[in-house]
């Protein structure tokens, strides 16, 4: 069983969960969990991060998996070297 409480929210934050909601595309009740869960500031970092994508994306800025593959390849060896080296 679930429970719940009813809790009391200042104007600034409905507001600023009203638009972190619209600027997510989700309903002020579902952002309030994220928020609730991962607090302001990283859920204000996360939808910029995805505005950007989504932006990166639309502009064609798109990055092929094997590139990326590639690339994470590449920093895990370049760490286990570094590690050797210093061990």
């Amino acid at each position: 069983m679930i429970a719940t409480t009813e809790i009391q929210l200042s104007k600034v934050t409905q507001t600023r969960i009203s638009r972190l909601a619209l600027a997510a595309g989700r309903s002020p009740a579902a952002m309030l969990r994220f928020v609730l869960r991962d607090g302001f500031d990283a859920v204000e970092v996360s939808i910029k991060e995805n505005a950007q994508a989504d932006e990166q994306f639309a502009a064609g800025a798109e990055v092929s998996h094997a590139d990326v593959m590639r690339d994470a390849l590449g920093a895990v060896h370049r760490a286990k070297r570094a590690a050797q080296a210093v061990a």
